[in-house]
């Protein structure tokens, strides 16, 4: 084992895969002497005070906190009051003052999911999935002013077996890659054995912004594209189609020449797969429907929802 003694690091984060990460230093022997995250927010109907998951990580790991929402006076003071090799960032989701990219010998590391320049952004795996990429990755840059600009210390590519992959299920998978990849080569960092290399800004590319509108689906357009729209915007926008069902007499049944307008209905579309045969190339196929949840219904099955006699626009 070395004698080195372990980094001193202040570490900036929020929501539950913040935690994730945390735990997969933790086992490498790196443990932060500092969390910085936000303060705890009234929740749920009952509006019950919780602290972010980050915090709650903290409190079980003897680790003090930092909860600000800005970096005023107080907190300034809190972090300057110990010398601090590095900060790292991850899942943190506020601009980092220049002020506090000052404080540590070594700069301020940040975790960005994808190979930079290529999606800069809030929302790298999801325009990977969205785009097509097939080949993604993870960054740590350090950190300078402007929106993942800062000089690149190392990157990780990594190919996902099964293609295209759930958004939420590829950042979890890149959580770990990144714990891992900074374990690796904080050492080196510390020590000066390595050097962060500019960025070439001339390839850089943007996340695009989404709006609730990017989220819908032409059934009947391009089934690969739909489908790497549902896994790309799994858990944030979602992706919905627009469907009809036949109005319905007293006993629920559709009615035929009723006269009634048919209804139309939002349909968020859950999971679905491309079926066709083995000589079927990735990109073709038919898009089948998995699993929905209809305007004010629960989640169900594809194949339950029709049988109320719906269909798509």
């Amino acid at each position: 084992m070395s004698d080195k003694p372990s980094p001193r690091f202040a570490f900036f984060g929020t929501p539950h895969l913040a935690t994730v990460f945390l735990d997969d230093l933790a086992k490498s022997g790196l443990t932060p002497a500092l969390i910085v995250t936000t303060p705890d927010r009234k929740v749920g109907r009952g509006l019950a005070q919780t602290s972010p998951p980050v915090k709650v990580w903290a409190d079980s790991h003897g680790v003090p906190t930092l909860q600000t929402e800005s970096f005023d006076e107080k907190a300034m003071q809190k972090l300057g009051s110990h010398e601090y090799d590095v900060f790292v960032v991850i899942y943190y989701g506020k601009l980092i003052p220049k002020t506090v990219l000052d404080i540590p010998k070594r700069g301020v590391l940040n975790i960005h999911f994808s190979l930079l320049p290529r999606w800069r952004g809030t929302s790298p795996v999801r325009a990977a999935i969205a785009h097509d990429d097939r080949e993604v990755g993870t960054t740590v840059m350090l950190l300078d002013e402007k929106l993942d600009h800062g000089p690149i210390i190392a990157q990780k590519k990594f190919t996902p077996a099964d293609w295209p992959p759930r958004a939420s299920a590829l950042e979890e998978v890149l959580t770990h890659e990144s714990a891992h990849l900074l374990a690796e080569i904080l050492p080196a960092w510390l020590s000066g054995d390595i050097e962060a290399h500019p960025q070439n800004h001339d390839l850089a590319t943007e996340c695009p912004a989404l709006e609730k509108t990017d989220g819908l689906l032409d059934l009947s357009a391009d089934p690969y594209t739909n489908l790497l729209k549902i896994r790309a915007y799994d858990t944030t926008i979602g992706t919905y189609a627009m469907f009809e069902r036949p109005s319905t007499g007293s006993t629920g049944s559709p009615q035929a020449g009723s006269g009634r307008a048919a209804k139309q209905i939002r349909v968020r579309i859950l999971d679905a797969h491309l079926m066709g045969g083995p000589s079927t190339p990735l990109r073709a196929g038919t898009l089948v429907i998995d699993t929905v949840k209809p305007e004010g219904k629960r989640e169900m099955s594809y194949e339950d929802f029709v049988r109320s006699g719906a269909r798509p626009l």
